[in-house]
């Protein structure tokens, strides 16, 4: 993922407009825009900034790079499927607007679609070792009903 998505949504995740980041951050509102549309090459201080403005932390590492790993179950199952990208779409949408709610908890605020998609990657992976097997698109189908139907409060 690029930074300027990586920004755009983590932004969009907390209900924030440039212009509101842009003052948090000390920095100017076309700055920002520029970097979320994947121009501009900012500094290490600006991006702190901005990750401290978007309540986030930064991490800058150097070191050797290990090998890419191989995809997962999740992984491919998720990105095959555009039911699963709704449903990070909801549930990215959701955090943001519970973010005040005493129930939603700190973990549930300002959650990027980035995050939400790695935790249900995640989720579908611990799956697989629970069932022994890689989960099927038929098993995929099944926890995202489970996870909507969590999302809206309802319960089983």
């Amino acid at each position: 993922m690029e930074l300027g998505e990586v920004l755009r949504d983590r932004r969009k995740a907390a209900g924030r407009t440039i212009a509101s980041v842009a003052v948090d951050a000390g920095l100017s509102v076309p700055y920002i825009a520029n970097l979320e549309n994947g121009r501009g090459n900012p500094t290490v201080a600006a991006l702190d900034r901005l990750a401290t403005a978007l309540g986030a932390e930064l991490e800058v590492r150097i070191g050797d790079s290990e090998p890419p790993a191989l995809p997962s179950a999740g992984t491919e199952l998720v990105s095959g499927s555009d039911r699963a990208g709704s449903v990070v779409a909801l549930l990215a949408a959701g955090s943001a607007g519970s973010a005040g709610s005493a129930e939603a908890g700190g973990a549930a605020r300002g959650r990027s679609r980035a995050a939400v998609r790695r935790d249900l990657v995640a989720a579908l992976d611990s799956l697989a070792v629970l069932l022994g097997r890689p989960p099927s698109a038929a098993d995929l189908s099944r926890f995202l009903d489970l996870v909507v139907l969590a999302q809206s409060g309802r319960g089983l």
